[in-house]
């Protein structure tokens, strides 16, 4: 009963508040028609924002020095070589030591750079890193293959400042050696000067014998023999083996033969050295070549009672010898006594004993040599051209003939360059027969006979008025296959048709 009543009054309350309410509404707000009322816009929905994420920087890899060096010694373009060089050294925590500065000097001075090797020279005198001089040695050694002999001396002058060491002998004897073969006596005369005098370094044994090559090279024996005097004052600079060997080959050079022997006897009773196979060597072949193949025998026998073997070298230039004295028998037993002391002829070996055979005209025997000498590589092609210049050099044009049949197989094997310099020695010495000109110029097979061979040939050959049913060949051969110097192909061949 009291819940009803609760209930009621409930009711009651809310509808009296509820109509107080809307009359104090429509007494605030004013009432407007539904037609005058704005349409609302729906608002547009904002775009999905995008989140676009942001890499973070690789990190580059570090380049060692190592690295660096094998990228410099790779790389072929020396300005990209010294761009490698440059961007390892924005690495931080990166300095060039002196491996690094040694090889793309090396790669800008072989590539003739030399503003580029100034360049870092200059920025080597700032650097902190040790230094050694090879770095220095070796581009002397460009500037003298470049002919920039006064730049040999400022490389010799800036291992003092960039090393920041004097230089040691074996620069002084580098730097000598270089100026002193180019022929730069002034500049080698400067250096020993400022030597003597700013470094106060004693010429060793090493320095002195390059003065005694120079001398004996110009043919100043006398001057020769004063240096050895100078260096018999110390011991530092004593004569050597080197020293000894340098004389008695200029004595051999000028034919003083007794001379040589005599100061090789000195060598051995009062210095006491004992010389080696280059030694003999320069006696042997001095001996042969004076025409005295027969004592050149017996230095060769006295170097072997002596403990000292003879080696291939010593051998081939006895050869040589007893062939120019026509004494082939004896030369064949000199080959068969290298080969039993387990000595492996060369081709040099080979060839000198088939070329005298040819020249006899035992061919037998040159075969015979030329079944032995298949382990060489390209023998078979070196044979063939060995025999074919002796046949031209005897005038044997049927034998040339048979023996351009077995070298066409081989033809295409060799060089042009040595194929040139036989077929300008055959057309020097006139020992070209019209039949082996058209031959030889054919058996270029495929290739394309290019003008520092065939164009010799065929001003050869019309020189001689060798004009014959070969000519037509020849022409369409020239047509169809010379390409550079076709001109004068024509030019010739219409000129003698005329």
């Amino acid at each position: 009963m009291n819940s009803v009543k609760v209930v009621a009054h409930t009711k009651r309350w809310l509808s009296s508040s509820s109509s107080s309410s809307s009359k104090s509404s429509s007494k605030s707000i004013p009432w407007i028609s539904p037609l005058q009322y704005p349409k609302t816009t729906p608002k547009k929905p904002d775009p999905p924002t995008t989140t676009t994420i942001t890499e973070a920087p690789k990190k580059t890899k570090f380049i060692s020095h190592e690295s660096a060096i094998c990228s410099i010694k790779r790389e072929k373009d020396p300005q990209r070589a010294l761009e490698i060089f440059n961007k390892v050294s924005n690495q931080r925590g990166f300095n060039h030591n002196n491996s690094t500065y040694a090889v793309i000097l090396h790669k800008l001075a072989s590539s003739k750079k030399f503003e580029a090797v100034d360049a870092l020279l200059h920025q080597m005198t700032y650097e902190t890193c040790k230094f050694h001089e090879g770095v220095f040695l070796n581009l002397m050694a460009h500037y003298s293959q470049s002919l920039l002999h006064e730049r040999v001396l400022d490389m010799f002058s800036l291992i003092q400042l960039i090393v920041r060491e004097k230089p040691s002998l074996k620069a002084i004897s580098t730097c000598l050696n270089l100026l002193i073969d180019s022929d730069q006596i002034d500049l080698a005369r400067t250096l020993l000067l400022n030597t003597k005098k700013n470094l106060s370094l004693e010429p060793n044994t090493c320095i002195f014998n390059i003065l005694v090559k120079y001398h004996c090279k110009n043919g100043d024996l006398d001057s020769a023999f004063e240096v050895v005097k100078e260096m018999k004052k110390s011991t530092v600079s004593y004569p050597n083996l080197i020293t000894y060997s340098t004389l008695m080959g200029g004595l051999c050079v000028r034919g003083r033969l007794q001379d040589a022997l005599q100061l090789f006897e000195e060598m051995l009773a009062k210095d006491q050295i004992i010389p080696d196979a280059l030694t003999y060597n320069v006696l042997i072949t001095g001996f042969c070549r004076g025409g005295k193949a027969d004592r050149a025998r017996k230095i060769l026998e006295f170097m072997k009672k002596n403990g000292c073997n003879p080696n291939i070298f010593n051998y081939s230039a006895l050869m040589n010898g007893l062939c120019k004295e026509g004494k082939l028998d004896e030369a064949r037993e000199v080959f068969d006594e290298m080969k039993g002391a387990g000595l492996k002829p060369d081709k040099v070996t080979y060839t000198t004993l088939i070329n005298f055979l040819c020249r006899v005209g035992d061919l037998e025997k040159a075969t015979g040599l030329e079944r032995q000498m298949m382990h060489l590589q390209k023998a078979k092609v070196l044979f063939c051209f060995v025999l074919l210049e002796s046949c031209c050099f005897k005038v044997e044009t049927s034998d040339a003939l048979e023996i351009l049949d077995s070298l066409h197989k081989h033809w295409s094997d060799m060089r042009k360059s040595s194929r040139r310099i036989g077929l300008n020695w055959l057309m020097k010495n006139r020992k070209l027969d019209k039949h082996v000109a058209i031959e030889l110029l054919e058996l270029h097979g495929g290739q394309s006979p290019n003008k520092c061979t065939s164009f010799p040939l065929l001003v050869r050959c019309f020189g001689l008025w060798f004009v014959d049913e070969k000519t037509n060949r020849l022409s369409v051969l020239t047509d169809t296959q010379v390409k550079r110097g076709q001109n004068k192909y024509g030019y010739l061949i219409a000129r003698k048709k005329v």
